[in-house]
Protein backbone atom coordinates (compact mmCIF):
# COMPACT_ATOMS: atom_id res chain seq x y z
CA UNK A 1 0.00 0.00 0.00
CA UNK A 2 3.11 2.27 0.74
CA UNK A 3 4.49 2.00 -2.23
CA UNK A 4 1.09 2.27 -4.31
CA UNK A 5 0.36 5.58 -2.59
CA UNK A 6 4.31 6.89 -3.43
CA UNK A 7 3.28 5.98 -6.92
CA UNK A 8 -0.21 7.78 -6.60
CA UNK A 9 1.18 11.44 -6.00
CA UNK A 10 3.49 10.83 -9.14
CA UNK A 11 2.97 13.92 -11.43
CA UNK A 12 3.23 12.61 -14.91
CA UNK A 13 3.90 8.60 -16.17
CA UNK A 14 6.47 8.85 -19.12
CA UNK A 15 5.41 6.50 -22.31
CA UNK A 16 8.62 5.41 -23.34
CA UNK A 17 11.99 5.31 -21.38
CA UNK A 18 13.90 8.09 -22.91
CA UNK A 19 11.45 10.82 -23.06
CA UNK A 20 12.06 13.73 -25.33
CA UNK A 21 13.14 16.69 -23.17
CA UNK A 22 11.12 19.25 -25.75
CA UNK A 23 7.57 17.35 -26.29
CA UNK A 24 5.55 18.60 -29.05
CA UNK A 25 2.57 21.21 -27.52
CA UNK A 26 -0.29 20.00 -26.73
CA UNK A 27 -3.80 21.03 -27.68
CA UNK A 28 -5.09 23.34 -25.29
CA UNK A 29 -7.93 20.91 -23.79
CA UNK A 30 -9.27 21.42 -20.63
CA UNK A 31 -8.29 17.60 -19.55
CA UNK A 32 -6.34 15.23 -21.57
CA UNK A 33 -6.21 11.41 -20.45
CA UNK A 34 -2.78 9.35 -20.04
CA UNK A 35 -3.34 6.41 -18.81
CA UNK A 36 -0.44 4.49 -17.87
CA UNK A 37 1.49 1.69 -19.63
CA UNK A 38 3.31 -1.54 -18.15
CA UNK A 39 4.48 -1.64 -14.69
CA UNK A 40 7.81 -0.96 -15.44
CA UNK A 41 6.69 2.54 -17.00
CA UNK A 42 5.16 3.59 -14.01
CA UNK A 43 8.51 3.95 -11.98
CA UNK A 44 9.68 6.23 -15.09
CA UNK A 45 8.62 9.41 -14.81
CA UNK A 46 9.14 13.37 -15.30
CA UNK A 47 7.98 16.72 -15.22
CA UNK A 48 7.00 18.78 -18.00
CA UNK A 49 9.89 20.83 -19.23
CA UNK A 50 10.01 24.63 -18.90
CA UNK A 51 10.53 26.40 -21.88
CA UNK A 52 13.89 28.40 -22.60
CA UNK A 53 13.55 31.89 -21.30
CA UNK A 54 16.69 32.94 -21.92
CA UNK A 55 19.57 34.21 -24.64
CA UNK A 56 22.44 32.19 -24.14
CA UNK A 57 24.42 35.56 -23.57
CA UNK A 58 22.06 36.98 -21.09
CA UNK A 59 23.35 36.08 -17.44
CA UNK A 60 22.24 37.31 -13.78
CA UNK A 61 25.42 39.73 -13.63
CA UNK A 62 24.05 41.29 -17.25
CA UNK A 63 20.74 41.17 -15.69
CA UNK A 64 21.66 43.10 -12.12
CA UNK A 65 24.04 45.42 -14.52
CA UNK A 66 21.09 46.55 -17.40
CA UNK A 67 18.82 47.16 -14.26
CA UNK A 68 21.40 49.10 -12.55
CA UNK A 69 21.87 51.63 -15.78
CA UNK A 70 18.00 52.10 -15.55
CA UNK A 71 17.49 52.71 -12.25
CA UNK A 72 20.55 55.18 -12.43
CA UNK A 73 18.95 56.56 -15.81
CA UNK A 74 15.42 57.09 -14.08
CA UNK A 75 17.22 59.20 -10.70
CA UNK A 76 19.49 61.32 -12.93
CA UNK A 77 16.50 62.64 -14.45
CA UNK A 78 14.68 63.12 -11.06
CA UNK A 79 18.56 65.14 -10.40
CA UNK A 80 18.32 67.27 -13.85
CA UNK A 81 14.85 68.24 -12.69
CA UNK A 82 15.78 69.72 -9.82
CA UNK A 83 19.32 71.06 -11.46
CA UNK A 84 19.51 74.71 -11.73
CA UNK A 85 20.53 74.36 -15.38
CA UNK A 86 16.79 72.23 -16.24
CA UNK A 87 15.05 73.80 -13.53
CA UNK A 88 16.30 77.42 -13.45
CA UNK A 89 14.86 80.46 -12.43
CA UNK A 90 12.12 83.19 -12.97
CA UNK A 91 12.34 86.37 -14.10
CA UNK A 92 13.11 89.40 -11.77
CA UNK A 93 12.42 92.99 -11.42
CA UNK A 94 13.95 95.43 -9.25
CA UNK A 95 11.98 98.79 -7.87
CA UNK A 96 13.33 101.12 -10.93
CA UNK A 97 11.44 98.76 -13.67
CA UNK A 98 15.11 96.89 -14.44
CA UNK A 99 13.98 93.03 -15.06
CA UNK A 100 16.56 90.37 -15.70
CA UNK A 101 15.23 87.30 -17.91
CA UNK A 102 14.12 84.13 -16.51
CA UNK A 103 16.28 80.80 -16.96
CA UNK A 104 15.33 77.25 -17.55
CA UNK A 105 11.61 75.60 -16.74
CA UNK A 106 10.51 78.22 -14.74
CA UNK A 107 12.00 80.98 -16.29
CA UNK A 108 11.07 79.92 -19.49
CA UNK A 109 6.89 79.27 -18.29
CA UNK A 110 6.98 81.49 -15.95
CA UNK A 111 6.11 79.89 -13.29
CA UNK A 112 6.00 80.58 -9.50
CA UNK A 113 7.10 78.69 -7.02
CA UNK A 114 4.54 77.13 -5.76
CA UNK A 115 4.00 75.29 -9.71
CA UNK A 116 7.72 75.02 -9.81
CA UNK A 117 7.50 72.71 -6.91
CA UNK A 118 4.39 70.49 -8.74
CA UNK A 119 6.85 70.10 -11.68
CA UNK A 120 9.60 68.77 -9.38
CA UNK A 121 7.22 66.48 -7.79
CA UNK A 122 4.68 65.57 -10.19
CA UNK A 123 6.40 62.67 -11.31
CA UNK A 124 4.81 61.34 -7.75
CA UNK A 125 1.26 61.12 -8.75
CA UNK A 126 1.78 58.70 -11.63
CA UNK A 127 4.43 56.52 -9.53
CA UNK A 128 1.90 56.20 -6.45
CA UNK A 129 -0.85 55.20 -9.09
CA UNK A 130 0.63 53.34 -11.12
CA UNK A 131 3.09 51.00 -8.69
CA UNK A 132 -0.03 48.76 -6.98
CA UNK A 133 -1.60 48.48 -10.42
CA UNK A 134 1.43 47.11 -12.15
CA UNK A 135 2.45 44.99 -9.16
CA UNK A 136 -1.27 43.10 -8.99
CA UNK A 137 -0.52 42.76 -13.13
CA UNK A 138 2.26 40.54 -12.52
CA UNK A 139 0.04 37.67 -11.73
CA UNK A 140 -1.37 37.76 -15.80
CA UNK A 141 1.09 39.54 -17.41
CA UNK A 142 4.85 38.05 -17.42
CA UNK A 143 6.23 40.84 -15.43
CA UNK A 144 9.59 41.62 -17.81
CA UNK A 145 7.18 42.38 -20.23
CA UNK A 146 5.64 44.87 -17.87
CA UNK A 147 9.01 46.38 -17.51
CA UNK A 148 9.05 46.92 -21.04
CA UNK A 149 5.80 48.27 -21.37
CA UNK A 150 6.93 50.88 -18.44
CA UNK A 151 10.36 51.61 -19.64
CA UNK A 152 8.11 52.46 -23.03
CA UNK A 153 5.89 54.80 -21.12
CA UNK A 154 8.49 56.39 -19.39
CA UNK A 155 10.96 57.12 -22.63
CA UNK A 156 7.85 58.68 -24.11
CA UNK A 157 6.99 60.85 -21.73
CA UNK A 158 10.45 62.42 -20.91
CA UNK A 159 10.48 63.44 -24.85
CA UNK A 160 7.06 64.85 -23.89
CA UNK A 161 8.95 66.97 -21.39
CA UNK A 162 11.03 68.07 -24.06
CA UNK A 163 8.69 69.15 -26.38
CA UNK A 164 6.23 70.91 -23.39
CA UNK A 165 5.10 74.44 -23.95
CA UNK A 166 3.13 75.30 -20.69
CA UNK A 167 2.84 74.40 -16.97
CA UNK A 168 0.32 71.61 -17.94
CA UNK A 169 1.84 70.03 -20.78
CA UNK A 170 4.52 69.25 -18.31
CA UNK A 171 3.07 68.65 -15.47
CA UNK A 172 1.04 66.33 -17.01
CA UNK A 173 4.56 64.49 -18.82
CA UNK A 174 6.16 64.29 -15.79
CA UNK A 175 3.09 62.31 -13.91
CA UNK A 176 3.48 59.99 -16.87
CA UNK A 177 7.17 59.95 -16.33
CA UNK A 178 6.41 58.42 -13.15
CA UNK A 179 4.00 55.73 -14.65
CA UNK A 180 6.77 54.70 -16.31
CA UNK A 181 8.70 54.45 -14.04
CA UNK A 182 6.56 52.77 -11.89
CA UNK A 183 6.30 48.79 -13.63
CA UNK A 184 10.41 49.23 -12.72
CA UNK A 185 10.73 49.90 -8.89
CA UNK A 186 7.75 46.86 -8.37
CA UNK A 187 9.55 44.28 -10.13
CA UNK A 188 13.23 45.28 -10.57
CA UNK A 189 14.24 43.75 -7.05
CA UNK A 190 12.47 41.10 -6.91
CA UNK A 191 14.11 39.99 -10.37
CA UNK A 192 17.14 40.43 -9.07
CA UNK A 193 16.51 38.52 -5.87
CA UNK A 194 15.94 35.52 -8.02
CA UNK A 195 18.66 35.60 -9.38
CA UNK A 196 21.49 36.82 -7.52
CA UNK A 197 23.96 33.70 -5.52
CA UNK A 198 22.33 33.43 -2.48
CA UNK A 199 25.09 34.29 -0.17
CA UNK A 200 25.52 37.68 -2.11
CA UNK A 201 21.51 38.96 -2.52
CA UNK A 202 21.79 41.15 -0.31
CA UNK A 203 25.11 42.65 -1.80
CA UNK A 204 23.45 42.59 -5.38
CA UNK A 205 20.10 44.68 -3.93
CA UNK A 206 22.95 47.20 -2.70
CA UNK A 207 24.59 47.55 -6.10
CA UNK A 208 20.86 48.34 -7.29
CA UNK A 209 19.96 50.56 -4.94
CA UNK A 210 23.70 52.47 -4.52
CA UNK A 211 21.97 53.49 -7.94
CA UNK A 212 19.90 56.33 -6.13
CA UNK A 213 22.30 58.70 -4.64
CA UNK A 214 24.53 58.31 -7.15
CA UNK A 215 22.08 59.11 -10.01
CA UNK A 216 20.97 62.13 -8.24
CA UNK A 217 24.11 63.68 -7.52
CA UNK A 218 25.14 62.69 -11.39
CA UNK A 219 21.50 64.31 -12.71
CA UNK A 220 22.50 67.20 -10.38
CA UNK A 221 25.61 67.67 -12.31
CA UNK A 222 24.75 66.48 -16.05
CA UNK A 223 21.28 69.46 -15.70
CA UNK A 224 24.14 72.12 -15.05
CA UNK A 225 26.24 71.23 -17.93
CA UNK A 226 23.56 70.62 -20.48
CA UNK A 227 21.48 73.23 -19.37
CA UNK A 228 23.84 75.66 -20.76
CA UNK A 229 22.74 74.25 -24.46
CA UNK A 230 18.90 73.89 -23.58
CA UNK A 231 17.25 72.46 -20.67
CA UNK A 232 15.07 70.71 -23.63
CA UNK A 233 18.27 68.78 -24.71
CA UNK A 234 18.28 66.96 -20.74
CA UNK A 235 15.27 65.24 -21.83
CA UNK A 236 15.83 64.14 -25.33
CA UNK A 237 19.31 62.70 -24.22
CA UNK A 238 17.45 60.82 -21.58
CA UNK A 239 15.31 59.52 -23.69
CA UNK A 240 17.98 58.62 -26.28
CA UNK A 241 20.04 56.99 -23.16
CA UNK A 242 17.10 55.10 -22.07
CA UNK A 243 16.02 53.02 -25.63
CA UNK A 244 18.48 50.74 -25.95
CA UNK A 245 16.36 49.00 -23.01
CA UNK A 246 13.12 49.74 -24.10
CA UNK A 247 14.03 47.55 -26.98
CA UNK A 248 15.71 45.15 -24.86
CA UNK A 249 12.41 44.75 -22.98
CA UNK A 250 10.43 43.64 -25.98
CA UNK A 251 12.94 41.18 -28.22
CA UNK A 252 14.43 39.29 -25.80
CA UNK A 253 12.82 36.35 -24.42
CA UNK A 254 10.36 36.65 -21.41
CA UNK A 255 11.84 35.66 -17.73
CA UNK A 256 9.45 34.76 -15.13
CA UNK A 257 9.38 35.48 -11.97
CA UNK A 258 9.43 33.17 -8.83
CA UNK A 259 6.30 32.53 -7.52
CA UNK A 260 4.68 33.08 -11.13
CA UNK A 261 3.15 30.64 -13.97
CA UNK A 262 3.50 31.38 -17.44
CA UNK A 263 0.00 32.04 -19.07
CA UNK A 264 -0.97 29.02 -19.51
CA UNK A 265 0.47 26.09 -16.83
CA UNK A 266 0.25 22.27 -16.97
CA UNK A 267 -0.89 20.50 -13.41
CA UNK A 268 -1.18 16.88 -13.61
CA UNK A 269 -2.96 15.31 -11.18
CA UNK A 270 -4.10 11.33 -10.82
CA UNK A 271 -7.46 10.28 -11.38
CA UNK A 272 -8.16 6.71 -9.72
CA UNK A 273 -11.47 5.26 -11.83
CA UNK A 274 -14.21 5.29 -9.67
CA UNK A 275 -14.59 1.48 -11.46
CA UNK A 276 -11.25 0.02 -11.04
CA UNK A 277 -10.16 -2.59 -7.82
CA UNK A 278 -7.67 -2.11 -5.64
CA UNK A 279 -3.85 -2.33 -6.52
CA UNK A 280 -5.57 -1.58 -10.37
CA UNK A 281 -4.45 0.93 -12.77
CA UNK A 282 -3.94 4.36 -12.21
CA UNK A 283 -4.70 6.81 -15.01
CA UNK A 284 -3.20 10.77 -15.09
CA UNK A 285 -4.80 13.83 -16.12
CA UNK A 286 -2.90 16.84 -17.61
CA UNK A 287 -5.31 19.76 -16.32
CA UNK A 288 -4.66 22.96 -18.38
CA UNK A 289 -5.53 25.68 -15.95
CA UNK A 290 -6.03 28.97 -18.16
CA UNK A 291 -4.01 31.75 -16.25
CA UNK A 292 -4.86 34.46 -18.80
CA UNK A 293 -5.97 37.58 -17.20
CA UNK A 294 -9.27 37.55 -15.33
CA UNK A 295 -12.08 40.35 -15.16
CA UNK A 296 -11.61 43.27 -13.90
CA UNK A 297 -14.13 42.82 -10.71
CA UNK A 298 -11.93 39.68 -10.40
CA UNK A 299 -8.44 41.33 -10.23
CA UNK A 300 -10.01 43.63 -7.70
CA UNK A 301 -11.14 41.15 -5.44
CA UNK A 302 -7.24 39.28 -5.69
CA UNK A 303 -5.73 42.82 -5.18
CA UNK A 304 -8.15 43.26 -1.98
CA UNK A 305 -7.23 39.98 -0.46
CA UNK A 306 -3.78 40.20 -1.44
CA UNK A 307 -3.59 43.85 0.13
CA UNK A 308 -4.82 42.35 3.26
CA UNK A 309 -2.25 39.89 3.66
CA UNK A 310 0.09 42.95 3.23
CA UNK A 311 -1.41 44.90 6.19
CA UNK A 312 -1.99 42.01 8.73
CA UNK A 313 1.80 40.94 8.29
CA UNK A 314 3.32 42.61 11.14
CA UNK A 315 6.92 42.20 10.00
CA UNK A 316 5.94 44.12 6.54
CA UNK A 317 4.25 46.64 8.72
CA UNK A 318 6.93 47.47 11.17
CA UNK A 319 9.52 47.41 8.26
CA UNK A 320 7.37 49.93 6.09
CA UNK A 321 6.65 52.26 9.33
CA UNK A 322 10.40 52.43 10.01
CA UNK A 323 11.63 52.99 6.33
CA UNK A 324 8.34 56.22 6.03
CA UNK A 325 10.60 57.64 9.32
CA UNK A 326 13.82 57.32 7.64
CA UNK A 327 12.84 58.21 4.61
CA UNK A 328 10.84 61.92 5.91
CA UNK A 329 14.39 62.78 7.12
CA UNK A 330 16.19 61.74 3.78
CA UNK A 331 13.83 63.38 1.52
CA UNK A 332 14.62 67.10 3.29
CA UNK A 333 18.09 66.33 3.53
CA UNK A 334 18.45 66.04 0.06
CA UNK A 335 15.81 69.32 -0.35
CA UNK A 336 16.99 71.41 2.16
CA UNK A 337 20.36 70.26 3.00
CA UNK A 338 22.45 72.83 1.37
CA UNK A 339 20.47 75.90 1.75
CA UNK A 340 20.67 74.85 5.32
CA UNK A 341 24.18 74.31 4.78
CA UNK A 342 24.64 77.59 3.47
CA UNK A 343 22.57 79.52 6.13
CA UNK A 344 24.17 77.67 8.89
CA UNK A 345 27.68 77.35 8.34
CA UNK A 346 27.92 79.96 4.85
CA UNK A 347 29.22 77.54 1.92
CA UNK A 348 29.32 79.36 -0.94
CA UNK A 349 29.54 75.90 -2.59
CA UNK A 350 26.85 74.03 -0.46
CA UNK A 351 24.88 72.34 -3.19
CA UNK A 352 28.64 70.47 -4.61
CA UNK A 353 29.70 70.15 -1.23
CA UNK A 354 26.12 68.32 0.06
CA UNK A 355 26.22 66.45 -3.49
CA UNK A 356 29.59 65.08 -3.28
CA UNK A 357 29.25 63.63 0.28
CA UNK A 358 25.64 62.36 -0.54
CA UNK A 359 27.12 60.74 -3.84
CA UNK A 360 30.17 58.85 -2.03
CA UNK A 361 28.74 58.39 1.07
CA UNK A 362 25.39 56.96 -0.63
CA UNK A 363 27.99 54.14 -2.74
CA UNK A 364 30.03 52.97 -0.15
CA UNK A 365 27.33 53.06 2.15
CA UNK A 366 24.71 51.50 0.22
CA UNK A 367 27.27 48.60 -0.99
CA UNK A 368 28.53 48.16 2.49
CA UNK A 369 24.98 47.48 3.71
CA UNK A 370 24.33 44.93 1.25
CA UNK A 371 28.07 43.13 2.11
CA UNK A 372 27.15 43.44 6.68
CA UNK A 373 24.09 41.35 6.07
CA UNK A 374 25.52 38.78 3.81
CA UNK A 375 28.70 38.00 6.26
CA UNK A 376 26.04 37.97 9.26
CA UNK A 377 23.75 35.68 7.05
CA UNK A 378 21.01 37.32 5.12
CA UNK A 379 17.53 36.35 7.77
CA UNK A 380 14.65 38.74 8.68
CA UNK A 381 15.92 39.14 12.31
CA UNK A 382 19.75 40.13 11.18
CA UNK A 383 18.11 42.99 8.49
CA UNK A 384 16.03 44.44 11.75
CA UNK A 385 19.68 44.43 13.71
CA UNK A 386 21.46 46.49 11.21
CA UNK A 387 18.84 48.63 10.57
CA UNK A 388 18.24 49.35 13.94
CA UNK A 389 22.48 49.82 14.63
CA UNK A 390 23.12 51.67 11.44
CA UNK A 391 20.20 54.25 11.81
CA UNK A 392 21.16 54.56 15.82
CA UNK A 393 24.50 55.48 15.17
CA UNK A 394 24.32 57.13 11.98
CA UNK A 395 21.19 59.19 14.08
CA UNK A 396 23.97 60.20 16.85
CA UNK A 397 26.61 61.31 14.15
CA UNK A 398 24.37 63.36 12.18
CA UNK A 399 22.87 65.21 15.35
CA UNK A 400 26.15 65.98 16.13
CA UNK A 401 27.61 67.43 13.37
CA UNK A 402 24.63 70.16 13.39
CA UNK A 403 25.69 70.99 16.67
CA UNK A 404 29.46 72.01 15.86
CA UNK A 405 30.45 75.90 14.81
CA UNK A 406 33.06 74.32 12.38
CA UNK A 407 32.39 73.38 9.09
CA UNK A 408 35.17 70.50 8.73
CA UNK A 409 33.86 68.97 12.14
CA UNK A 410 30.70 69.17 10.61
CA UNK A 411 31.50 67.56 7.14
CA UNK A 412 33.24 64.62 8.70
CA UNK A 413 30.44 63.54 11.29
CA UNK A 414 27.85 64.24 8.73
CA UNK A 415 30.27 62.47 5.92
CA UNK A 416 29.94 59.33 8.57
CA UNK A 417 26.35 59.57 9.43
CA UNK A 418 25.19 59.35 5.73
CA UNK A 419 27.67 56.60 5.44
CA UNK A 420 26.16 54.36 7.92
CA UNK A 421 22.29 56.02 7.15
CA UNK A 422 22.55 54.81 3.40
CA UNK A 423 23.65 50.88 4.37
CA UNK A 424 20.35 50.68 5.42
CA UNK A 425 18.71 50.73 1.72
CA UNK A 426 19.41 46.67 1.13
CA UNK A 427 18.52 45.48 4.05
CA UNK A 428 15.01 47.28 4.28
CA UNK A 429 14.12 45.74 1.04
CA UNK A 430 15.56 42.43 1.99
CA UNK A 431 12.83 42.37 4.18
CA UNK A 432 10.25 43.48 1.78
CA UNK A 433 11.07 40.95 -0.57
CA UNK A 434 11.60 38.08 2.18
CA UNK A 435 8.37 38.44 4.52
CA UNK A 436 6.08 38.08 1.89
CA UNK A 437 5.07 34.72 -0.45
CA UNK A 438 7.06 34.97 -3.81
CA UNK A 439 3.84 36.28 -5.57
CA UNK A 440 3.53 39.02 -3.10
CA UNK A 441 6.49 40.38 -4.12
CA UNK A 442 6.26 42.85 -6.65
CA UNK A 443 3.34 44.54 -4.62
CA UNK A 444 5.12 44.58 -1.53
CA UNK A 445 7.65 46.79 -3.08
CA UNK A 446 5.06 48.86 -4.51
CA UNK A 447 2.98 49.53 -1.23
CA UNK A 448 6.29 50.54 0.18
CA UNK A 449 7.54 52.72 -2.54
CA UNK A 450 4.06 54.20 -2.34
CA UNK A 451 4.27 54.52 1.43
CA UNK A 452 7.38 55.73 2.07
CA UNK A 453 6.26 58.73 -0.33
CA UNK A 454 3.08 59.64 1.07
CA UNK A 455 3.89 59.70 3.95
CA UNK A 456 7.97 60.33 3.64
CA UNK A 457 9.52 61.97 1.32
CA UNK A 458 6.82 64.42 0.08
CA UNK A 459 5.14 65.96 3.00
CA UNK A 460 8.30 65.98 4.63
CA UNK A 461 9.86 69.35 2.75
CA UNK A 462 6.65 71.57 3.31
CA UNK A 463 6.38 70.63 6.51
CA UNK A 464 10.34 71.16 7.43
CA UNK A 465 9.88 74.38 5.13
CA UNK A 466 6.76 75.12 7.55
CA UNK A 467 8.80 74.62 10.65
CA UNK A 468 11.86 76.90 9.56
CA UNK A 469 8.97 79.75 9.04
CA UNK A 470 7.96 79.39 12.59
CA UNK A 471 11.64 79.17 14.47
CA UNK A 472 13.75 80.98 11.85
CA UNK A 473 16.87 79.12 13.09
CA UNK A 474 18.43 76.54 10.40
CA UNK A 475 20.05 74.91 13.47
CA UNK A 476 17.22 74.05 15.47
CA UNK A 477 15.38 72.71 11.91
CA UNK A 478 18.22 70.49 11.22
CA UNK A 479 18.52 69.22 14.40
CA UNK A 480 14.36 68.59 15.03
CA UNK A 481 14.64 66.58 11.44
CA UNK A 482 17.63 64.24 12.41
CA UNK A 483 16.04 63.25 15.79
CA UNK A 484 13.57 61.85 14.11
CA UNK A 485 15.95 58.84 12.74
CA UNK A 486 16.19 57.85 16.25
CA UNK A 487 12.25 57.05 15.81
CA UNK A 488 13.22 54.76 13.05
CA UNK A 489 15.72 53.23 14.61
CA UNK A 490 13.36 52.41 17.53
CA UNK A 491 10.37 51.38 14.95
CA UNK A 492 13.33 48.57 13.09
CA UNK A 493 14.36 47.83 17.35
CA UNK A 494 10.63 46.26 17.48
CA UNK A 495 11.23 44.07 14.68
CA UNK A 496 14.29 42.08 16.04
CA UNK A 497 11.54 40.46 18.48
CA UNK A 498 8.91 40.18 16.12
CA UNK A 499 8.17 36.12 14.73
CA UNK A 500 9.38 36.21 11.46
CA UNK A 501 9.60 33.73 8.50
CA UNK A 502 11.01 33.86 5.11
CA UNK A 503 8.76 33.09 2.56
CA UNK A 504 11.25 33.48 0.03
CA UNK A 505 11.07 29.34 -0.86
CA UNK A 506 7.23 29.36 0.41
CA UNK A 507 4.90 27.88 -2.50
CA UNK A 508 2.57 30.25 -4.38
CA UNK A 509 -0.93 29.46 -5.01
CA UNK A 510 0.47 28.20 -8.61
CA UNK A 511 3.10 26.31 -6.79
CA UNK A 512 1.41 22.98 -7.62
CA UNK A 513 3.43 20.61 -9.70
CA UNK A 514 7.42 19.68 -9.14
CA UNK A 515 7.45 21.91 -12.40
CA UNK A 516 7.13 25.01 -9.94
CA UNK A 517 9.79 23.94 -7.51
CA UNK A 518 12.67 24.45 -9.89
CA UNK A 519 11.79 28.44 -9.38
CA UNK A 520 14.14 28.08 -6.57
CA UNK A 521 17.24 27.88 -8.70
CA UNK A 522 18.48 31.25 -10.60
CA UNK A 523 15.81 31.93 -13.26
CA UNK A 524 18.09 32.81 -16.10
CA UNK A 525 18.98 28.59 -15.91
CA UNK A 526 17.34 26.45 -18.64
CA UNK A 527 16.69 23.06 -16.68
CA UNK A 528 14.21 20.29 -16.88
CA UNK A 529 13.33 18.90 -13.89
CA UNK A 530 12.85 15.13 -13.43
CA UNK A 531 11.86 12.78 -10.43
CA UNK A 532 13.70 9.38 -10.84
Amino acid sequence: MGEEKKKAEVPILSPEPNPDPKPEPEAPSTSVPVETGKETEKDMVRAPATPASNPSWFTPKRLLVIFCIINLINYVDRGAIASNGVNGSRKTCSKNGKCTAGSGIQGDFDLNNFEDGVISSAFMVGLLVASPIFASAAKSVNPFRLIGVGLTVWTLAIVFCGFSFNFWSIAVSRMLVGVGEASFISLAAPFIDDNAPVSQRTSWLGAFYMCIPTGIAVGYVYGGLIGGYSWRWAFFMEAILMLPFVILGFTMKPLHLKGFSPAVSKIALPVVDDDAEEGGEVSRRIKVEDESPKPLGMGVKVFGKDMKVLLLDKVFVVNVLGYIAYNFVIGSYSYWGPKAGYNIYHMSNADYMFGGVTAICGIFGTLAGGLVLDRMTSTIPNAFKLLTVATLLGAVFCFAAFCFKSLYVFLAFFAIGELLVFATQAPVNFVCLHCVKPSLRPLSMAISTVSIHIFGDVPSSPLVGLLQDHIHNWRATALILTSILFLAAGIWFIGIFLHSVDRYNEDSEHSVTVVDKSNSSPLLEEKTTETP
